[in-house]
């Protein structure tokens, strides 16, 4: 039997990294949520899927408690770009134990893999999940090709 040793990596900053979320996350409302891969924080930002269908490609983005006049969504040629703010809810007379809740402006560009028919783009907000249609420019959607022969 072979014995496994679980090797637990130290970071030598992870201590002082936490402590100055925790104090700027309670003086801002800054998200303490984990640092993601790329090393970008999620904050406020809202998590997007982005698949493809036949003639669309579809975005569904995460916005609890947003309305739709406080969120607006451009496209240009083959990027969606979703802006929004959350207003940060003022209580006064409280104490907070633990306040993870984003809060601000946002502003997320998806770069999208084909070009958008952006007359034609539709947006629905339901259940704080935004769904965005975007249907495929003409020239981006395959077309069939009829083969000819050749007569010699």
């Amino acid at each position: 039997m072979t014995n496994r040793w679980l090797v637990r990596r130290s970071y030598p900053f992870g201590q002082l990294r936490s402590e100055l979320d925790r104090t700027f996350g309670d003086l801002y409302g800054w998200s303490r949520a984990p640092v993601g891969r790329a090393g970008a924080r999620r904050g406020t930002y809202p998590a997007v899927n982005v698949w493809e269908e036949d003639d669309v490609l579809r975005a569904e983005a995460e916005v609890p408690g947003l309305k739709m006049e406080q969120l607006e969504i451009l496209v240009q040629g083959d990027e969606l770009t979703l802006k929004g703010e959350r207003e940060m809810e003022n209580r006064e007379e409280v104490t907070y134990h633990r306040r993870e809740r984003g809060f601000g402006s946002f502003s997320s560009v998806v770069r999208l893999p084909v070009e958008i028919d952006v007359d034609n783009v539709e947006a629905r907000l339901e259940d704080g999940v935004l769904t965005v249609t975007l249907p495929k420019a003409p020239s981006a959607r395959p077309r069939k090709i009829e083969v000819k022969t050749s007569n010699h």
